[in-house]
């Protein structure tokens, strides 16, 4: 049985892991650039927002019939919920970046891409890394529905659990799946600590 759980819990960071990882790769390229096109910002981020008013249930039951049953609708739905914490974050923190800091930067004759990259991204990575921390977490708590269309995970107990009405096997996908979420909520704070400036950390 504890076979099981681990077996269960790998699978559920895989695909936790897997689609907020994506989340990241597409999600701060669109926040740079929405806050390089401003105008574009409200239909952007309205656009990632809407996804996030479907029920989790509804939109699994949405992919289905285009994906089939399995990862591929799960990692979809996990990945989509995941975007608009990450553009938002990413739109935001930028957004608050001092304008002072970014015209003494083009004073000292950096180019666009300097300024992102040493002024722009470093005063905005803590509002940034909460985006991706608030992906995380919500990801570990919908991918326990993706047990219920054959991908695996701890929700696969937990259906289990519920089908054979086995609190204890439902116990057993809940338990590690809060655990779990705890963790990665911390281990993405300490990776945050490594990567901001220590003048910029909040506390």
């Amino acid at each position: 049985m504890s076979g099981d759980v681990l077996q269960a819990t790998w699978e559920h960071l895989w695909l936790t892991g897997l689609s907020v990882g994506l989340a990241t790769l597409i999600g701060v390229p669109l926040g740079l650039w929405i806050i390089r096109y401003r105008f574009l910002s409200s239909g952007v981020l309205a656009g990632v927002g809407v996804i996030q008013t479907i029920p989790s249930l509804a939109l699994l039951g949405l992919l289905v019939p285009l994906l089939g049953v399995g990862v591929a609708p799960a990692l979809v739905a996990l990945f989509l919920y995941a975007l608009l914490p990450i553009v938002r974050a990413t739109y935001t923190g930028l957004d608050g970046v001092d304008p002072k800091a970014l015209d003494a930067a083009r004073g000292m004759g950096m180019t666009p891409w300097q300024v992102l990259r040493q002024v722009a991204l470093p005063q905005s990575l803590p509002v940034v890394m909460s985006g991706i921390r608030t992906s995380t977490v919500i990801n570990v708590g919908v991918a326990t529905l993706a047990g219920f269309i054959g991908a695996g995970g701890l929700g696969g107990l937990i259906n289990m659990g519920l089908a054979m009405v086995d609190w204890r096997r439902i116990a057993m996908g809940a338990v590690p799946a809060a655990i779990l979420a705890l963790v990665l909520d911390w281990l993405l704070g300490r990776l945050e600590r490594r990567l901001v400036p220590r003048g910029l950390r909040v506390g």
